[in-house]
């Protein structure tokens, strides 16, 4: 382990160890580097590289904060990877969707009332309508965002967020039928809403189910695709 590594491992103890929480404030650079047994440079290397995990926030002029350590804001990175994510990668990260989403959608069908069935229905009308594939995927990112938030977990939300990005929805969407791919997902979230709306929390899961496993069949017969990794 190189020295900025352990660096980083030693204030990651410190914060997890409930010395630094939230939003507490670092000792000065000289104090810290002491007690870590750091010159200044590696410890700057070391909260360079908090920093870009969203640990640590710098404030110029005022010193080194720990962040929120929100599961939203550390979970930053992990949607860029899904953002870039191609081929096995990118299939791998829907496998993982199809074992955590449904199981949140038939949650969903137990707790959503009528306004919310509305709500979802609107989005649905509006993806109808929809003109290209931009538009399409803001709704479709929409629908799926609403009905997790349902649940009220917010670091299921974030998770679920990270295995499907709305840039990663695109590249799926723009293989050679992307019309075909369009009507077929509109057909999938008009089931997963009438499952929600007769509160029949079995069909929510198993219609959640189809749709992410069809994504995650079609992905997979077309890896090695080039349209996929534009």
């Amino acid at each position: 382990m190189s020295v900025t590594d352990d660096a980083i491992a030693q204030i990651k103890a410190m914060i997890v160890e409930g010395r630094f929480r939230p939003g507490t404030r670092l000792p000065k650079e000289d104090d810290l580097a002491a007690e870590l047994g750091l010159s200044r440079n590696s410890l700057r290397e070391a909260v360079r590289a908090l920093t870009a995990m969203k640990i640590l926030v710098v404030r110029q002029g005022d010193g080194t904060y720990v962040s929120s350590l929100e599961p939203g804001l550390l979970m930053e990175t992990l949607a860029f990877a899904s953002d870039v994510s191609h081929g096995m990668t990118a299939l791998q990260l829907l496998q993982t969707r199809r074992l955590l989403e449904p199981q949140a959608v038939g949650l969903a069908a137990r707790v959503i009332t009528d306004d919310q069935v509305e709500q979802l229905r609107d989005i649905l009308d509006r993806s109808e309508r929809a003109h290209g594939t931009q538009a399409f995927v803001e709704l479709d990112a929409e629908f799926h965002r609403q009905i997790l938030a349902l649940v009220g977990n917010p670091v299921l939300s974030v998770l679920a967020q990270v295995l499907s990005t709305p840039t990663q929805r695109v590249r799926i969407l723009r293989g050679d039928r992307v019309g075909r791919a369009i009507e077929s997902v509109y057909a999938e979230h008009r089931a997963i809403l009438d499952a929600l709306a007769a509160r029949d929390v079995e069909l929510a899961v198993a219609t959640s189910t189809v749709h992410v496993a069809a994504v995650e069949q079609w992905l997979s017969a077309s890896l090695g695709d080039p349209a996929l990794d534009r």
